[in-house]
């Protein structure tokens, strides 16, 4: 019989995570987030990252990443909730020089002034995700309480070379990041019982593709 989970010590390593991450969600969507000083900002979006990446570990966490990643979602759903915020955590771990949201950025130097690593790797394949000639990928977010649609854009990069890219330019911080924490919060309420409906909705824009498909680069071994 397959052991059942959450085990004891799971338990008590996901009641750590969960509220952390409850805590740090509640923070950035509310509307007083963004007056805050642009270093208590970041500090907040640079642990929520950090939050998400080590429940990604988690199995049933997995499973079901997994499962948007080979058909489950549309495929760039997979890309984001799992490549790009993995991409976002590392970059803002193993670069922790910078101060606020705006100033960070990678590059191929960057990326590689040691060895290639899971940066580079990220990179090196994002730039290959097209939809109709552009790495742009559309949402809405429909926030219930105040009956409010904002359209968001997240940009892949299109170039990988020496020079910069900015996290700002994938994702803005005022609105991006809520688009952000919203699908991690998606991802996260998969193994919360009895959950309450989000107040925040995401939905994909419809695209129609120049072509007969869209490319989409095969970025499945990037973990």
């Amino acid at each position: 019989m397959d052991k059942l989970k959450p085990n004891k010590s799971e338990l008590e390593a996901l009641n750590l995570f969960y509220n952390r991450f409850y805590d740090l969600y509640n923070e950035i969507i509310s509307n007083d987030f963004l007056l805050n000083d642009p270093k208590v900002r970041f500090y907040k979006i640079r642990e929520i990252f950090t939050v998400y990446k080590e429940l990604l570990s988690y199995e049933p966490i997995k499973y079901y990443v997994n499962y948007v990643k080979n058909g489950g979602r549309p495929s760039l759903e997979g890309v984001i909730i799992d490549d790009l915020f993995s991409f976002i955590r590392n970059t803002l771990s193993h670069f922790p020089v910078f101060d606020d949201w705006n100033s960070v950025y990678i590059n191929k130097n960057l990326a590689t002034w040691i060895k290639p690593g899971m940066i580079d790797k990220f990179l090196m394949k994002c730039i290959k995700i097209k939809i109709n000639g552009k790495g742009i990928v559309k949402y809405r977010i429909w926030e219930k309480d105040k009956k409010k649609m904002t359209y968001i854009s997240v940009n892949l990069p299109e170039k990988y070379d020496a020079n910069n890219i900015y996290l700002k330019d994938i994702i803005s911080e005022e609105n991006g990041l809520k688009l952000c924490v919203s699908f991690m919060k998606q991802v996260l309420d998969t193994q919360v019982e009895n959950n309450d409906e989000p107040n925040i909705v995401i939905m994909s824009q419809i695209y129609v593709p120049a072509t007969r498909c869209a490319i989409v680069a095969d970025i499945e071994d990037y973990k």
